[in-house]
């Protein structure tokens, strides 16, 4: 029977120009499967083959996992079940048993494994030969339409572009020829499958490189990109050649590139917005065509209050909102819009605020509260720490005065700080005294609320590395230990 093993798998690897591991595997598969049939438990078979004696051995297997894991006892063994001793999680346990003979019961139980496996290589080949070209951008025709998604033939190659990829009210046919980025690959059960899609930014960006030559030559960059698929879109250009007028460059003579773009977007608007180093600069080109009055940045946040007038109001907003929400996405910033009238209620708002909260923190009168802030200041920690040569500078202010307003605001802020600290409770002594717990773990594990051992106990590995910085076997070692009362 050997013989006829290794007969076989160099009939089929040479036949399908398949590699012979692969088809070995498949044989191990149906022998596998043959082997369960005889059984009446659903029990977990692995067949190992000698390839190059084509000998095989037939094992049962139990994987190991926790107690309170273990739900069927046919494929899975406790931790605490004496075969398991020695052993850790997700560990295997081999126990040899008859194998069955590969002969024409066998031959053809694996006939449709083998066939399975070979048609899967061959796609698989296929699309690794199509993925090393690195082609980001395909066209193809629509085969067929399945509940409501396109197969697309590229190539050799069937490719998914789903519903949702689709841009919105596109009436795509069998037979039409459509352009699509490649979004990822889905390895199924049905085998890898490229997922294209029409409503992705980078497809916007892959067109503008298409139709666009300075991009390619590296004259022009593409920056950035959001789209509303099917209504309108943003990019942002740069030119690394000075010479060049990025956004022009883009629209072509009498806007054709623009328009090759916005054809095969069905119709989308596309604007074009200059890049700019400078934020502030990025966001008013972004925003285009709507002006904007002036700009308040919190960096900190990463947004900015956008003030613009009151004609300006509707077309900085969009409709439904689409331009504020498409120059968000294409910048980064967290944008907000204000008319004149609430950008004043606002500055109004905050200075009261700040003032309020110097007279209460310092305990000063309302006139030095209302210089601190008209001059700039907005928080105890620039009042403390800012250099003494800027607080003297002030024309109202001697030094004795700048001294004591210094001292007062250092004075509040360790307060706080000391009441902070207070606040945060202390690690149980079951969680301290835990074996491989030391006390700086147990500490900031106390200030994210996990006080004993069982609330340690409760966590997965990924969340205590998301709270201490340890390797991931450490993790796992301090949970176990956590968990170990209850497996007594």
């Amino acid at each position: 029977m050997s013989r006829e093993i290794l007969l076989l798998v160099d009939a089929l690897a040479h036949e399908k120009s398949v590699e012979r591991e692969i088809i070995f595997e498949a044989v191990e598969e149906a022998l596998a499967s043959a082997t369960k049939k005889k059984h009446k438990d659903a029990i977990d078979i692995k067949v190992e083959i000698d390839q190059e004696t084509g000998e095989y051995e037939t094992f049962r297997k139990w994987t190991i996992l926790p107690e309170d894991l273990v739900e069927d006892e046919e494929i899975q063994v406790s931790l605490e079940d004496d075969r398991a001793k020695g052993l850790v999680e997700n560990d295997i346990i081999k126990e040899p048993i008859e194998s069955v003979e590969f002969g024409r019961i066998g031959a053809q139980a694996a006939k449709q494994v083998i066939l399975q496996k070979v048609r899967e290589a061959e796609r698989e080949q296929i699309l690794n030969e199509f993925l090393a070209r690195d082609e980001k951008l395909v066209s193809g025709q629509i085969r067929r339409m399945e509940r409501g998604n396109a197969i697309i033939e590229i190539g050799r190659i069937d490719a998914v572009l789903p519903r949702e990829q689709m841009i919105p009210k596109e009436n795509l046919r069998i037979g039409d020829r459509v352009r699509a980025i490649v979004m990822e690959v889905d390895r199924g059960i049905k085998g890898p499958q490229l997922i294209l899609s029409r409503v992705s930014p980078e497809f916007l960006i892959r067109l503008f490189e298409l139709e666009v030559p300075e991009i390619e030559e590296g004259l022009l960059e593409i920056m950035a990109a959001s789209r509303d698929p099917g209504l309108r879109s943003k990019i942002a250009v740069k030119a690394n050649d000075q010479r060049l007028d990025p956004v022009g460059t883009c629209v072509g003579m009498r806007g054709s590139r623009v328009q090759a773009v916005t054809g095969e977007l069905a119709g989308e608007r596309v604007d074009i917005a200059l890049w700019s180093i400078e934020p502030a600069q990025f966001v008013i080109n972004a925003m285009a065509p709507a002006e904007i009055s002036s700009i308040m940045v919190d960096e900190d946040k990463k947004s900015m209050d956008l003030v613009v007038s009151e004609d300006q109001l509707a077309q900085a907003i969009g409709r439904n909102g689409q331009n504020i929400r498409l120059a968000t996405e294409l910048t980064g910033w967290e944008l907000n819009i204000l008319s004149e009238e609430e950008s004043d209620q606002k500055t109004k708002d905050e200075y009261t605020n700040v003032s309020q909260l110097f007279i209460e923190k310092l305990d000063v009168d309302a006139d030095i509260a209302d210089i601190l802030v008209h001059e700039g200041f907005s928080t105890l920690e620039e009042i403390a720490y800012v250099p003494i040569d800027e607080l003297i500078q002030i024309e109202a202010f001697d030094e004795d005065t700048v001294n004591e307003l210094r001292s007062r605001a250092s004075a509040v802020i360790l307060k706080e700080a000391i009441s902070n600290e207070e606040k945060i409770q202390s690690p149980a002594d079951d969680l301290l005294n835990m074996e491989g717990m030391d006390s700086d773990t147990a500490k900031l594990l106390a200030s994210k609320s996990i006080i004993t051992m069982e609330d340690l106990a409760e966590l997965a590995a990924d969340e205590l590395l998301d709270i201490v910085k340890m390797d991931e076997e450490r993790a796992k070692e301090l949970i176990m230990t956590a968990r170990a009362p209850w497996f007594v």
